[in-house]
């Protein structure tokens, strides 16, 4: 489908986003403008201002569609992972790193528009997306295979622990050998061994 025709039928909103995101990928955020954007999609530099206003509200909405993207990594982990408070919090984990290092760019704009004032559509889509680990351990809780205490507070250390492996993954502080599968996968065995009922 041509670019053009994608244009006239309405879908010039998504094809942005699609090409935005892309950017951001492989160039940084940076490297993103309305004008740039519009010549790489095909259409006229004014054509992006009727679905952006600016380049801020572009990026505020690759955020919060990118934490909604999110929201369905996660969600579709947890489906996939079926019944036990281990394989699910595995799955999340390597769900979220999967995402955190394949789109690192992406997710450092999300954390900083969330943040922002006037941001209420990309905080509560951030809301959505972190209920789902959250209400793991909440669900785990209920069926005594987590310690009883403040869902929030675990579930803020667990994200703390997988953030900071990305972060590390995208600093290349872990080493080009390191198999980060594996790594995950230890580091949500020491989460669980911290998160059982004694």
């Amino acid at each position: 489908m041509s670019t053009t025709r994608a244009y006239h039928h309405g879908n010039l909103r998504s094809a942005l986003l699609e090409r935005a995101e892309r950017t951001v990928r492989e160039h940084g955020v940076a490297a993103l403008s309305l004008r740039e954007l519009a010549r790489d999609t095909g259409v006229s530099h004014g054509a992006p201002r009727r679905h952006f206003a600016d380049r801020r509200a572009l990026l505020d909405a690759l955020a919060e569609g990118g934490f909604e993207r999110l929201g369905r990594e996660l969600a579709a982990a947890v489906e996939g992972a079926g019944a036990g408070f281990g394989g699910r919090l595995q799955a999340l984990a390597h769900a979220y790193v999967n995402f955190a290092t394949r789109d690192a760019a992406l997710l450092e704009l999300m954390f900083a528009s969330k943040h922002r004032e006037g941001a209420q559509d990309t905080r509560e889509a951030a809301d959505r997306a972190f209920a789902i680990p959250l209400g793991v351990i909440a669900a785990a809780q209920a069926e005594g295979e987590a310690v009883a205490g403040d869902a929030e507070a675990m579930a803020r250390v667990a994200f703390a622990t997988l953030h900071g492996l990305a972060t590390m993954t995208n600093g290349e502080m872990l080493g080009g050998g390191d198999d980060l599968d594996a790594i995950v996968s230890d580091t949500v065995q020491r989460l669980l061994a911290g998160l059982r009922p004694r």
